[in-house]
């Protein structure tokens, strides 16, 4: 089984990677948390499919559990179904003592990690990602939190995870657009850290529900070393992991919430951030390109709708938190695996990236 060591002192944990896992999922819990009870938090699409699994192995293990469900989209990352699970877990008596899981791609994680951090001041939490964004990206690291109108993730704090369980068999249940969506986490990785990764990204078949345990832990991996080395953000490493974010989150929030996935927005992020790093870092055009080809073959966007307009995009990316008293912190490549913080980034550039993003 590939297994993940994220190193944080005394809030390290491992993250497990195994086919069938999640029908394990409470033997592997129970040793970890004294308390004996759980709210397992979870959507309307995730929950028909796999929370009986979860319920039962759970239950095999001793752990006595409560179900919670939110409907899916990212518009429940929110005030509403925070204080909502908040009051269901103080109404089916959960205490300090106490424990959540949660069941679920990249919303899920982010709301019952921030119920998890906020609930008694604090209950530990065990993720269990369902999608590709999740399970290589965002049930690692400690981030949770909710949106607000103004923009994504304004409000939430740094809370890790106990354990993380990825079960790759779970990617089968998603429908495509969703499927698809979580390469664009992937490849940023690759582009970040890893070039080998984009030729082996590049051999995969797109469609094939059948994700290597292995690709998945190497990606796990990529995002461990980085928090480990900079776990709250301070230092401007784990900055480097919002490649494609700054201008991706903008595009996101300039709609309605859900009408473009995460892994969508990102990739029109991503393709606009490889466009400054050819013009401010010298980036080879071939790697650029190779890159961007990447993108298309896993069925993502790389061109701007024009019903979203570049003053919208940009309203929304200045109330973005990657914003430091109003400077832009901007990743960059200088090559494919050789990513930085750039200060040389202006609102012009800005500007002329996500025009390009029409072509």
């Amino acid at each position: 089984m590939p297994t993940v060591h994220v190193d944080l002192a005394d809030r390290a944990y491992q993250v497990m990677v195994e086919n069938g896992l999640l029908v394990r999922a409470g033997e592997a819990i129970a040793p970890l948390h004294s308390g004996k009870r759980a709210a397992v938090i979870s959507d309307s699409n995730v929950d028909p499919h796999h929370g009986d699994t979860l319920i039962a192995s759970l239950t095999a293990a001793g752990i006595e559990s409560t179900r919670h469900i939110v409907p899916a989209g990212e518009s429940s990352k929110c005030f509403t179904q925070l204080g909502k699970l908040c009051s269901e877990l103080a109404a089916e008596r959960h205490d300090r003592s106490s424990f959540i899981v949660a069941l679920g791609g990249g919303v899920i994680g982010d709301l019952a990690g921030f119920v998890a951090a906020s609930f008694f001041r604090g209950i530990p939490f065990v993720q269990i990602p369902t999608t590709i964004v999740a399970q290589v990206d965002s049930s690692v690291g400690g981030k949770t939190g909710i949106n607000l109108p103004e923009g994504k993730n304004l409000v939430g704090a740094f809370h890790q995870p106990s354990l993380v369980l990825v079960d790759p068999d779970t990617l089968t249940t998603l429908p495509p657009r969703e499927f698809h969506e979580g390469f664009a986490e992937a490849i940023k990785h690759a582009a970040i850290r890893d070039a080998a990764m984009i030729g082996e990204l590049a051999a995969l078949d797109p469609d094939n529900r059948q994700v290597p345990a292995e690709l998945i832990a190497r990606n796990i991996a990529i995002k461990a070393r980085i928090v480990e080395e900079d776990e709250l953000e301070t230092l401007g490493t784990r900055a480097l992991l919002n490649f494609g974010h700054t201008i991706g989150h903008g595009i996101e929030a300039a709609v309605p919430y859900g009408e473009m996935l995460h892994g969508e927005a990102i990739s029109l992020g991503l393709r606009a951030a490889l466009f400054l790093s050819k013009k401010l870092s010298d980036l080879p055009a071939a790697k650029a390109q190779e890159i961007e080809d990447l993108l298309k073959q896993y069925h993502l966007p790389v061109q701007l709708p024009d019903a979203i307009t570049t003053e919208t995009v940009l309203d929304r990316l200045a109330r973005d938190k990657k914003f430091q008293s109003g400077q832009i912190r901007f990743v960059l490549l200088r090559d494919a695996g050789d990513a930085f913080l750039s200060k040389d980034v202006t609102i012009e550039h800005l500007r002329e990236a996500i025009e390009y993003l029409r072509s």
